[in-house]
């Protein structure tokens, strides 16, 4: 299935939860917190303005991303959790 995300919306994809903590400690499933970085998969066409234009992302597809805890909203495709939520709610691109 194929997702494309509308106006100022952007799809993301969590990555994987830290296995052990850095003292080398694995932690159980029970244990882990929800990553807060993720990869940008797909934008939309940018939020439209007054005049009916666009206004362009700053983040692009393949962008490795950083947000916050309970930003965006969360959607199962294909059996796989992805996040859809606007720029706003991302913090910084990490490079």
């Amino acid at each position: 299935m194929s997702i494309r995300p509308l106006n100022d919306k952007i799809l993301v994809k969590r990555l994987d939860a830290e296995e052990k903590t850095a003292g080398g400690l694995y932690l159980p499933d029970a244990a882990r917190e929800k990553p807060r970085q993720g990869k940008v998969l797909s934008v939309g066409e940018g939020r439209k303005l007054d005049n009916g234009k666009r206004v362009a992302f700053q983040v692009k597809e393949g962008d490795r991303v950083l947000f916050s805890a309970y930003s965006g909203n969360e959607v199962t495709i294909d059996g796989v959790e992805h996040l859809i939520m606007t720029e706003d709610d991302i913090l910084a691109i990490l490079e």
